[in-house]
């Protein structure tokens, strides 16, 4: 049985309004997968606003800019006990994070915008990158690597406990039956679609504890959204699913402490606030 499936398009609400159906109508092969790997797309939307008077042709480039830094392949790894997600090592390859190079001026000029954009704001998501998460389903332990003002960090501590609410609708995604379930953590609100088809709760990220794969998530009404676009249920394979080891060690409350500090003297020294972008930077 072809245990992989794969989709060439990004997700989009739309895809999960089809015909509700049952899980009776999926093959059973699938409930008892507890292994393997699922590719994300994940897109971020940029909280500071786009500088004012800027000619129509600088403005293009600058959102083709912001749209491919705010967007990045994803790889979750899992078994029936732990999962680590981390870049798509063949994506990074072919287009490192922050969108292909660019030699001509404008672009040049657009990535220096972008990125003075970005380290000026004052906006905790403008400044930090989750670049790979590791769980222990058993303990709960959770190691993270994330990256926040040219520094990276390892963080340790244990996943969130979401407080999720199940829906009772039934969608299709992929080709397996998803569900919805919606949780407010830390004030963000999260809408996940997982499937019981895949039983491990896993999921992009911090996120899972649910009892299947997280297939698509979605926090703030799609301010970060992660959609899976291939599942393979062949076994890890050669791969070693193991915690990251790279960065200053801290834990999740020293980690905090210092994001709240360096975000407090952004704005002490004029930086942007929590202030949406009043555009869609092509992500959608």
């Amino acid at each position: 049985m072809n245990t992989r499936r794969r989709s060439q398009q990004r997700f989009q609400p739309w895809l999960l309004a089809a015909i509700p159906v049952a899980i009776a109508g999926f093959a059973p092969a699938a409930l008892s997968a507890q292994a393997g790997n699922v590719h994300y797309l994940r897109s971020v939307q940029y909280d500071f606003e786009m500088p004012e008077g800027m000619p129509p042709e600088r403005m293009a480039a600058l959102r083709d800019r912001l749209a491919a830094q705010g967007t990045a392949s994803m790889v979750l790894h899992f078994d029936g006990a732990r999962s680590i997600m981390l870049p798509d090592a063949d994506e990074e390859e072919a287009t490192p994070r922050g969108g292909p190079g660019g030699s001509d001026r404008a672009d040049r000029r657009a990535l220096g915008m972008a990125m003075r954009l970005r380290m000026g704001s004052a906006s905790r998501s403008d400044q930090e990158d989750l670049v790979q998460a590791y769980v222990d389903f058993g303990s709960g332990a959770m190691s993270e690597t994330r990256e926040f003002m040219g520094r990276t960090f390892l963080i340790s501590g244990d996943r969130p406990t979401y407080p999720w609410k199940l829906g009772t609708e039934q969608r299709e995604f992929l080709g397996y039956m998803v569900q919805q379930a919606t949780a407010v953590h830390d004030g963000a609100e999260i809408e996940a679609w997982f499937t019981p088809q895949i039983p491990v709760q896993a999921g992009p990220g911090p996120y899972g504890g649910l009892p299947g794969l997280i297939l698509v998530l979605s926090v703030d009404g799609g301010h970060m959204l992660y959609s899976a676009t291939e599942v393979n249920l062949e076994g890890p394979g050669d791969f070693a699913i193991a915690p990251p080891t790279e960065g200053e060690m801290v834990t999740r409350e020293e980690y905090e402490t210092l994001v709240a500090e360096k975000l407090e003297e952004v704005r002490a020294t004029g930086g942007a606030g929590n202030r949406r972008r009043p555009f869609d930077g092509g992500l959608r």
